[in-house]
Formats: structure tokens, sequence, C-alpha cells
């Protein structure tokens, strides 16, 4: 079996990011992934502004202001943001407003807090100002000519409105990844059926429908497949041909009514199969033939135990699925956190454990560990990482990934 590291570092460096890239409104472009830099057409701001409300001077008129002789200005224009600004007459002050352009002339704001105004058109100041005070310099968020996002980001909330900041009402991004997926098991029924004995309802197909949709993914759901080599294979066909990433779950183990390994390896290849995690051994990567051209799609074959699949998803399938779109760091961030409980007991594999941060700032941990208990990753707020052969004793450190990090 290999090390979760090394089976990772695989199916990253066979990855190949999406060719195809298209035009779209920055409006509609949350999640997207850019395929060009953007670079500023302008300074942001594109002029001096003001920083406050008040009045725009020029420092060296009130250099001897002080509370016993404060120093009065005419006030000579009145400027609100989105409008132009004259020149500062020499010898007064402009009223001014948030945002508003700094006259030609004033080098520094007064805050109208600092500030008398007389109702015979004149203000008074006690204090000098310092050249440059209250005064947001033009250029100083963004600088013309400058990369304000780099190709390869996944376009945040905040990453649209630096966009448009700059004038971008269109960005360019990587087509959306295509992904099929589809289920094996005669067990399996969906919700609103009814239960047969020995029959259970198919919460992953929930479950990796709705990860696939947060990662922004095109899908195509070929729902349940019997558990025969023949319809395995036929399926595997159809999906090949129009996508990126084939995703299965369920029957990739070796028993006999496990049919995805040897479907995949008759329609195409395994390159990886069985990794040292627990849970989720029997996680399969490799390629499915797309028609006679030589093409493929990539193949994922998860396992069929529910926090198997969601577990192995978040580790392997969300980069995987990440680096197709074009985004170059995939990994998510890790915290040292403190353990509050005792596992007496480490497991030969690789654990990721489901656990949940408490009110003292350490972590506790799910009391039931088994693959089956979907109910952990609900309880959780993440997993830990735990090496193979490792003992947990209260009050260690110990790494921590939060659901926030591999779900973003």
């Amino acid at each position: 079996m290999l090390a979760t590291a090394d089976a990772l570092g695989r199916l990253l460096d066979a990855a190949r990011p999406v060719a195809d890239t298209e035009r779209i409104d920055t409006l509609d472009a949350l999640g997207r992934v850019l395929s060009a830099d953007v670079v500023s057409p302008l300074d942001v701001p594109p002029m001096h502004t003001s920083a406050m409300d008040g009045y725009a001077v020029r420092a060296a008129n009130l250099a001897a202001a002080s509370d016993a002789a404060p120093l009065k200005l005419r006030v000579s224009q009145r400027i609100p943001a989105g409008h132009t600004a004259e020149p500062l007459a020499a010898g007064t002050a402009a009223r001014i407003f948030t945002g508003a352009t700094v006259p030609p002339g004033a080098d520094a704001v007064v805050m109208q807090e600092m500030a008398q105004a007389s109702d015979d058109g004149t203000v008074a100041f006690t204090q000098p100002p310092a050249a440059g005070e209250w005064i947001t310099r033009q250029g100083a968020d963004i600088e013309r000519g400058s990369v304000i996002l780099r190709a390869g980001t996944r376009l945040t909330p905040q990453a649209l409105g630096l966009a448009a900041s700059v004038g971008c009402a269109a960005l360019d991004v990587t087509r959306r990844v295509r992904v099929a997926i589809f289920f094996t098991g005669d067990e399996l029924r969906m919700p609103g059926e009814a239960l047969a004995p020995g029959a259970i309802y198919n919460s992953n197909r929930f479950t990796l429908r709705a990860l696939l949709a947060k990662l922004g993914c095109d899908v195509t759901d070929f729902g349940i497949v019997a558990d025969s080599l023949d319809a395995t294979r036929d399926t595997l066909r159809r999906a090949a041909l129009d996508h990126n990433l084939i995703l299965t779950c369920g029957g990739v183990s070796v028993g006999e009514e496990d049919h995805v390994k040897p479907a995949v390896e008759a329609e195409g290849r395994i390159a990886m199969w069985q990794i040292a995690m627990k849970p989720g051994k029997p996680l399969a990567f490799g390629a499915v033939r797309r028609g006679e051209g030589g093409q493929e799609a990539f193949f994922i074959g998860l396992p069929g135990n529910p926090v198997s699949s969601f577990c192995t998803f978040l580790l392997f399938v969300r980069p995987f699925v990440l680096r197709l779109a074009g985004v170059e760091d995939v990994a998510p961030r890790v915290y040292s956190m403190r353990a509050d409980f005792t596992q007496k007991k480490g497991d030969r594999r690789n654990e990721f454990l489901r656990a949940r941060v408490n009110d003292g700032g350490g972590l506790d941990l799910f009391p039931n560990q088994s693959s089956a208990v979907l109910t952990s990753t609900v309880w959780g707020d993440g997993l830990i990482d735990n090496p193979p052969n490792h003992a947990i004793t209260a009050g260690e450190t110990v790494r921590f990934i939060p659901f926030s990090e591999l779900m973003r």
C-alpha cells in the first residue's frame, strides 16, 4: 500500500489542467479559476483622495496654528465624492468628504472634528496638520500595470471585488472540469424508494454530488450501475467520451461482486490502487480510453463506505480536480492543535480521525471512528492527520485539517 503523501503526489503529478478557456462576466465568476493574469489598467485610487470628512488645506498655511492662536481660512469650495475639484485658492481651505478628490495645491486634510466652521464662511484650526495627513495617495492600493490576480487563482468574493475595482467587467477562466460519476451496488436505493431486505439508501450520491458542486464542476450523474462487469464497462465507455474525470463509488475492492477495478483494467489502466490510510484504503486511480484516438479520461474509484468516500474525496479528489482546473496551490492549511483525549493504540495506516474543536481550544474525538458512521462527519469540524502506529496522549499536539479548508 502507498503512503498517503506518495499517493497524492502521484495524482497531482498526473493531473493535466483543462486547456479550454472562456471569457465570462466578472459577476458570474465566483469559484472559477483564472486562466490569465489580471493586470490593472489604472491606479487605485485613480487620484489623491480624502480619507476623512474635513478640510483640504496647504499644511504650511497652518504651521502656526495653536489652541492659543487659532488660524482662520476662508472655505473656497465644497468637494463631495465623485465631483471635480478645482485648484485650491491660495490661503483658503476646501470642504471635502471621504473619498473625494483632493484639490491640486492641497497637501493635507484636517478632519472636521479638529476644525471649527463659522457661519461667515470661514473655518478655524487650532493644530497644524502634517503634510500628507488623511490623504490616500493615488495608486496607494494598486499601481497601474501591476498584476493583481495571478492565473490559477480560484476566484473568491473578495477577488471579484478586486477585479471590479480596476474596471474588469469580464475575466478569462478555465472551462469547468467535466466529471462523470456513478455508483455501484445492487443494494443501493434512492430516498423515497422502499427498502427491501438488505438494501440501503445511497447517501454517497448526495455527499459526492454536493462536494463536486462546491468545486464548480460540470457533473454528469450516471446513477446506480448494476453489479456486473458488462454494465460497469459499458458505463465507463460512455462516461469517458466527454469528461475529464470519471469518479466511481463502491466496487473497488477485491470481492467477487467488486467489478470496477477489472472493468477499468479492461477499458483503460489502473496506475495506483490501495492507500495506507484509514478510512479509505481501497482507492484506485487510472484512466479510461476515450474512443480510438488514444485520448483518455482520468479515473478515480472511491470506496463505498460513506466516511471512506467522504475522506478520500476531500484528501485526493478535491486537490486533483482543482489541479485539473488550473489551481497550483491545492494544499489545505493544517493547524497544530491540542488533543484533549487519549487514544491508546495507533493503527498501522495513516489515520484520519473525525474531531471537533471544544470551548477550551482543544480537540475532542468522536467516540466511534468506524468508516460507516456518517454522523461523525456532521458532528466534527475536521480531520486529525495521525501518523501510522501513533498512539495519542491527552495534551499532545496533533495535526488538524478543518473541513472548512477541505471544502473551499
